[in-house]
């Protein structure tokens, strides 16, 4: 997740007319995509298996189909209740099966990792595991969500107990865990062998993930070209795909520095996509562009949507960020980074307490959290911006300097907003 960068910024200080000189992408290019559409959620493959279900219902298939289904349309719209309609199905189907339970439990393991209930999805996971069947299935699952957890020892130790160069999962999960060890290129090199395995499979859904996770280290490594292409060629399998759309407008963002164009990118996306981060980036933009309504509106449109009591701890980073930088709430936040880091304790949800403490006034407090839990743990931006920071209020001035050489080489990641910030430092 990136830092919530818009609620820190002088804004004043901030050009948005100068563009850069360096085009990668052309409106002709995409613009065919634009044209938004709601996603189709439902078909008679899923009404028929619907149909099936009763009050009473034992009909297992029908509740695993119909889960499965559920989360297709999640994924399609970003409507959080189709995700909560797939864990009541997968509930019953668990609740109700005599074999093949450890299936049933590893999709709804998986579906409680979207919500990010992480330690529910581990007990199910572990459940799995003594139950053995699919045992690589479920050592795939308990390294995804020992990484989620910030356990990384024991992810690595599941990821070794899967090992396999010609196997898709595994090349996907070793670049995970090369991208957590600060190894970009080997990530790359890892991710374009899965996409090509994926391609000789002809397999259409992991060739579109293969594609959109290019894109992303892509971009992280500087090669935007690759990265804007892979984009495109996401587009071309799946034309409403909003992740696609959301890469190209941080390019047009971010390296372009044509903030309106990435703000009519994302405009077309929002009207059918409900996931709350995509007002977030809305939000971002409109700041940087000094259009203070549309700031306010996409905010208000976020906080809104967040609501959903559906959305459990979804978005507690960003609400975290809100309350410290927008709304001066700063108990709230430390409340809600304390509950972060018992749900998820990685160097992301230290970072979000130790930047609580400080807004808290306790500066000491929120170094020791640096120290013992980000430094050397992490190589993500927008944590060791946090870090800097802390670093800097308590007079660190060396470490500082390392760190904003650091953070400048990421200036693309972290976008324009906060890399001014940067400089700063």
């Amino acid at each position: 997740m990136k830092y919530f960068s818009i609620l820190i910024m002088s804004l004043a200080l901030l050009s948005c007319s100068q563009k850069t000189e360096q085009q990668i992408t052309s409106a002709s290019d995409y613009e065919h995509y634009l044209a938004s559409k709601p996603a189709k959620t439902t078909s008679k493959y899923f009404e028929l298996w619907n149909s099936k279900i009763k009050p009473d219902s034992i009909q297992l298939t029908s509740f695993s189909v119909v889960g499965g289904e559920y989360n297709r349309y999640f994924q399609q719209t970003g409507n959080i209740d189709y995700l909560k309609k797939s864990e009541q199905a997968l509930k019953k189907a668990v609740e109700i099966a005599a074999v093949g339970k450890p299936t049933l439990r590893r999709a709804l393991a998986r579906n409680y990792i979207s919500q990010h209930r992480f330690k529910e999805a581990l007990q199910l996971a572990q459940d799995s595991y003594v139950k053995s069947n699919g045992l690589k299935e479920t050592q795939s699952l308990l390294f995804d969500v020992h990484m989620e957890l910030g356990n990384y020892g024991t992810a690595k130790q599941y990821l070794d107990s899967i090992a396999n160069d010609t196997d898709f999962g595994y090349l996907i999960r070793k670049a995970k865990w090369q991208d957590h060890q600060g190894y970009l290129e080997d990530t790359i090199v890892l991710m374009e062998q899965a996409k090509y395995k994926a391609q000789g499979m002809q397999n259409e859904n992991l060739i579109l993930w293969s594609y959109t996770n290019l894109a992303d280290y892509y971009g992280h490594a500087g090669r935007l070209e690759d990265s804007y292409q892979h984009y495109l060629k996401a587009l071309d399998i799946d034309p409403q795909n909003a992740y696609a759309k959301k890469g190209i407008a941080w390019i047009v963002f971010s390296h372009e520095k044509n903030p309106e164009e990435a703000m009519r990118i994302l405009d077309s996306v929002t009207k059918d996509y409900q996931a709350p981060d995509y007002y977030i980036l809305k939000a971002e933009i409109a700041r940087y562009m000094g259009d203070d309504l549309a700031y306010a509106m996409n905010l208000d449109a976020y906080i809104k949507a967040t609501a959903n009591p559906n959305y459990g701890d979804m978005y507690n980073a960003y609400h975290v960020d809100l309350y410290l930088e927008e709304t001066a709430q700063y108990p709230m936040a430390l409340a809600l980074a304390k509950k972060e880091v018992i749900n998820r304790p990685t160097p992301e949800s230290y970072g979000m307490l130790a930047t609580a403490y400080l807004h808290l006034g306790d500066k000491e407090k929120a170094l020791d959290l640096v120290q013992n839990h980000i430094a050397d743990k992490t190589f993500e931006p927008a944590i060791l911006y946090r870090a800097a920071e802390i670093y800097k209020a308590n007079g660190l001035k060396n470490k500082v300097l390392a760190l904003k050489k650091e953070l400048s080489e990421a200036a693309y990641e972290l976008g324009p907003i906060l890399h001014h910030e940067i400089t700063q430092l």
